[in-house]
């Protein structure tokens, strides 16, 4: 059945036509500018992890005098309750101005901040479907796109589209699980039952469909491509709409298993972020950043405004969080941000710049880079503005510190850049970059 679905989508790339998508955008077009001013990141991803981390020498010495008195109390006052209090006040003092930094740093990237003449152009998050075409489009205009493309594939294999319908149109995973299983119970319901009326009748004022199946999107369809009709019947003393099933199709249970088999199988059609890949001569300008709110989890006025809630629950309560609490509490600022803008600097000074999703792991971006290079089997290393070495493959670029955008420097393995350029005789070219990306190589405050 999934090579089924495969073919399905194979078949329909030949034909598809995008009445409302133009022609998307490629790498060499100019993209509409937008007047609209948001914040922008003023460095590097590891200033995020500096700004959170760094304490003043003033804080420190703070800190020692605090952790002095209280240890010479606890000398003087060997009650182990005290020393408990003494330390509980201490974590929450660390807590407070964690939270201060916090908010630090989300009013650093989430107020309006002036636009200077060299900074870098606003990010422009485009998503694409493969499944049904080359269109790289707004996320909100790919989601149409798909959805037109899904209706009109009805006519021509109404199961295979309305099931598809049934699992992309409708966000929550879970309502669709009980929908597919409800419309399977339907289906068995009929096979085991053909000759029976009130097994191929559904009335849709009945509680479980009402509930589970009429909300969601393609159900409709579905049923009618199973091949249930609407109708208006008699129930009780009035008359209410029904989806019937006429005996001659109920009994073909081949066909039927099939259609069940479909539902089973489908999966959703899911937009991709498009990297929107540019390439940027060398530039003082590559750690300025300007981030679409798009980037951002939640709004900024709710980002300020959780922080504030975080900082009054700990002075009100007083309470001392436990490890758990504080990793659930981390976990949650490295997924602040949706997405992030990176640019990758090489030897040459050029730089390449693609769009991620957050909690998309190195090797996305290693892959990245690696489809770019002239020598794509070269093994390379990828480092912080601070020298650290990303290495580490099950982390996610939230981890890292690399959002909401970053500057990550690109180096050859040394090793194999000495045996390469031993054996060639001459070092290798001066940019490490293909040749086509080359050719759409741009000024970083012009593009």
């Amino acid at each position: 059945m999934a090579s089924a679905i495969k073919k399905f989508f194979q078949k329909k790339k030949l034909d598809v036509k995008f009445k409302k998508a133009g022609e998307g955008h490629k790498l060499n077009e100019e993209r509409p500018s937008t007047s609209r001013q948001v914040p922008r990141a003023s460095d590097s991803g590891h200033r995020d992890v500096s700004c959170q981390r760094s304490i003043s020498e003033e804080k420190q010495r703070a800190a020692e005098a605090a952790l002095a008195r209280s240890q010479g109390q606890a000398r003087k006052d060997p009650d182990p309750s005290m020393a408990a209090k003494a330390r509980m006040r201490r974590e929450l003092e660390l807590e407070k101005k964690k939270e201060e930094e916090a908010m630090a740093l989300a009013q650093k990237y989430s107020e309006p901040q002036e636009v200077v003449k060299d900074s870098a152009p606003m990010a422009r998050l485009l998503f694409t479907c493969p499944d049904i075409g080359p269109a790289v489009l707004p996320k909100h205009e790919i989601e149409a796109l798909i959805k037109e493309f899904l209706l009109s594939q009805l006519a021509e294999e109404p199961e295979m589209a309305s099931a598809l319908m049934i699992q992309t149109l409708n966000k929550d995973k879970e309502r669709v699980k009980i929908c597919v299983e409800t419309l399977c119970k339907y289906l068995d319901n009929v096979m085991n039952n053909p000759s029976e009326e009130k097994f191929r009748k559904i009335r849709i004022s009945n509680k479980a469909f009402s509930e589970r199946v009429a909300p969601l999107e393609g159900t409709d369809e579905f049923l009618q491509a199973a091949g249930f009709e609407m109708k208006m019947l008699p129930f009780e003393d009035h008359e209410e709409r029904f989806f019937v099933m006429d005996e001659s199709l109920a009994s073909d249970t081949d066909r039927l298993n099939n259609v069940k088999a479909v539902l089973q199988a489908a999966e959703p059609i899911k937009p991709q972020l498009d990297r929107a890949t540019k390439v940027f001569y060398p530039s003082n300008s590559a750690a300025n950043f300007t981030i679409p709110t798009e980037f951002y989890t939640i709004s900024p006025h709710e980002l300020k405004k959780e922080q504030q809630r975080k900082q009054e629950a700990v002075e009100t309560l007083g309470m001392l969080r436990t490890k758990a609490m504080r990793e659930r509490e981390e976990r949650k600022e490295l997924l602040r941000y949706r997405y992030t803008l990176i640019r990758i600097r090489f030897s040459d000074g050029n730089l390449l710049q693609g769009t991620f999703k957050a909690t998309e792991k190195l090797p996305a971006l290693r892959e990245f880079v690696r489809v770019n290079l002239e020598n794509d089997w070269m093994p390379f290393h990828l480092f912080t503005q601070i020298g650290a070495k990303l290495d580490d493959d099950n982390k996610m670029l939230a981890e890292y510190g690399l959002t909401p955008a970053a500057v990550v420097n690109f180096e050859w393995d040394k090793a194999v850049l000495q045996e390469v350029t031993a054996q060639q005789g001459s070092a290798q070219k001066s940019s490490p970059l293909k040749q086509e990306i080359l050719e759409q190589i741009q000024e970083l405050g012009n593009c």
